[in-house]
């Protein structure tokens, strides 16, 4: 059975999409630490980052950076920092989330809970930052 993230890529199960290419995909995570918190996948499923083909994970970076740009116009901040975590869906992620502090990535405190329109509106805001 596929992944939940394939499922995501394929349009099976909606998401909130801000980028995608025929490799890799990014979309708004759905528990997220801070607005524009975006998980970057590649559509081929892969359990693991690193197991994936060199060419693969160079492109998935370079299509992550672009995202991270639009990121950082969309929402201001010092960096877009880049986590590679998660161990309950096994397809290669990265988090793109904007921060100001250190603080701004830990995993453990309370996740934000938006509305449909707040993830519209984000997800509007990083596709089309200008």
């Amino acid at each position: 059975m596929a992944s939940i993230f394939s499922r995501i890529a394929s349009g099976e199960i909606p998401s909130y999409k801000v980028a995608e290419d025929d490799k890799y995909v990014a979309f708004l995570d759905i528990n997220p630490l801070v607005e524009g918190h975006t998980l970057v996948i590649p559509r081929k499923e892969v359990d693991y980052l690193f197991d994936m083909e060199e060419q693969d994970l160079a492109g998935m970076i370079l299509f992550a950076q672009k995202v991270a740009g639009n990121i950082r116009k969309a929402f201001p901040c010092r960096k877009v920092a880049v986590v590679v975590l998660g161990l309950e869906v096994p397809h290669a992620h990265i988090h793109l989330i904007p921060i100001n502090s250190e603080a701004d990535v830990n995993f453990h405190r309370p996740k934000l809970s938006l509305s449909r329109e707040q993830f519209l509106r984000i997800a509007e805001r990083i596709s089309n930052p200008e």
